[in-house]
């Protein structure tokens, strides 16, 4: 075979599988139950800034709120990354019950 060729077609081939494998790798970051388990993340972090600017909870209390939050998303991403970018009911009840817990201790 031309080595120019072959060369041209493993160029090709490397191709093809290398942007398969990126498809395959994306996850799905809108998935309905990722998005409301984000969304919650996202609520509390708001909510944690929001108590802490009002002088409800110490820094060092706003601190491990945030090292919490960033456990469970952290958790999210984890199990998202064994369902093909989605969660399960059963993760998303289990991450709904970690966000309770944190959502109780901001401002109380």
């Amino acid at each position: 075979m031309n080595p120019k060729l072959f060369t041209l077609v493993l160029i090709a081939f490397l191709g093809i599988s290398t942007s398969s494998f990126v498809q395959a790798g994306k996850w799905d970051q809108t998935h309905p139950r990722r998005a409301e388990v984000n969304t919650r993340l996202n609520n509390q972090d708001r909510r944690i800034h929001q108590e802490r600017k009002e002088g409800e909870i110490s820094r060092g209390q706003a601190a491990r709120l945030h090292r919490q939050d960033h456990r469970i998303h952290r958790e999210e991403r984890h199990m998202a990354a064994h369902d093909n970018g989605h969660i399960t009911h059963r993760d998303q009840a289990r991450l709904n019950r970690q966000e309770n817990r944190v959502s109780h201790r901001i401002g109380h």
